[in-house]
């Protein structure tokens, strides 16, 4: 396999604001500005969400206003509504990702609206955001499977993605926030979402690894040909809303997983390794990833 796969680097925002150690904005800078010189060119680097609800993200325009700026570097901040939005341009991010909760009761209990609500939100964003030069997302979170509801119809997320298209949002990401996919399904919503809506977005998917099937999933996608997925150095993260939703993919085991297929990520492995060992003084506990621990082969 001979792909070149973009992986957006969700730790500074998906994979801190899960923690219970609050990091120092000069970590979060130093974080980010280790994973900029190990290769990442996509960094989802903050969240503008309300710092009541997501106090580890608080500091986010201190953040962006230190982050290492260099040419090809895009860096990305998560909004849910206008008032994130006129935050996150106040900073000079070059991306924002919207986050629209597919069931029903993981929107109210996460954003306060039901799912419809959310979508329409969401296209008021997108299009003020287009409006300002950004490039934009919609993150359909719960998009596998909802820790409330239980299974979420495939019909569902793909009438979900048609509304996205029709928003104006570039790039689609599917979310398996709580870790419950598999890669059938991935297969599955992939084909179904290319019906629906062709090529009208780029197609990215974020897993997480709560049940041991996110790189089966991120496998899964790549061979359906899909080349952007979303990962978290050292495998950190989670999703504080949702009950027992652990870490992200890791990048380091996602890059060495890629590159031994014959991809191609950017990532430079030797340079980014250490910053597992970083994560895990400042945090207090060993990072989920496991290539830190075994090392490079050969």
């Amino acid at each position: 396999m001979d792909n070149e796969i973009t992986i957006v680097e969700v730790g500074p925002r998906d994979g801190l604001q899960n923690e219970g150690t609050i990091l120092s904005t000069d970590t979060k800078v130093e974080l980010i500005t280790r994973l900029v010189d190990a290769g990442a060119r996509r960094i989802e680097a903050v969240s503008f969400a309300h710092p009541r609800l997501v106090p580890t993200m608080a500091d986010a325009e201190a953040v962006m206003e230190r982050v290492p700026r260099r040419d090809g570097v895009s860096y990305a901040g998560l909004v849910l509504n206008r008032r994130g939005l006129d935050r996150a341009v106040g900073t000079d991010v070059d991306e924002v990702n919207v986050v629209v909760c597919v069931s029903d009761t993981f929107s109210t209990r996460n954003q306060n609206v039901t799912a419809d609500e959310a979508m329409t939100m969401a296209a008021d964003v997108v299009d003020a955001a287009r409006n300002r030069g950004l490039f934009t997302t919609i993150t359909l979170s719960t998009a596998f499977g909802c820790p409330f509801e239980g299974e979420v119809a495939p019909a569902r997320v793909a009438e979900f993605a048609r509304r996205c298209a029709d928003a104006g949002a570039q790039e689609l990401c599917l979310g398996d926030t709580v870790g419950v996919g598999a890669p059938s399904q991935v297969t599955d919503l992939t084909a179904r979402i290319r019906d629906t809506v062709g090529d009208a977005m780029r197609l990215r998917f974020h897993f997480h690894n709560t049940r041991n099937t996110g790189f089966a999933n991120a496998y899964a996608a790549v061979t359906a040909g899909v080349d952007v997925l979303d990962a978290s150095a050292g495998g950190i993260g989670g999703c504080p809303f949702a009950p027992k939703a652990t870490g992200n993919i890791a990048t380091d085991d996602l890059v060495y997983m890629l590159e031994r297929m014959g991809c191609t990520t950017g990532f430079d492995l030797a340079s980014l390794i250490p910053t597992a060992g970083f994560l895990s003084e400042k945090l207090g506990h060993e990072v989920p990833a496991l290539l830190p621990r075994a090392g490079l082969f050969p």
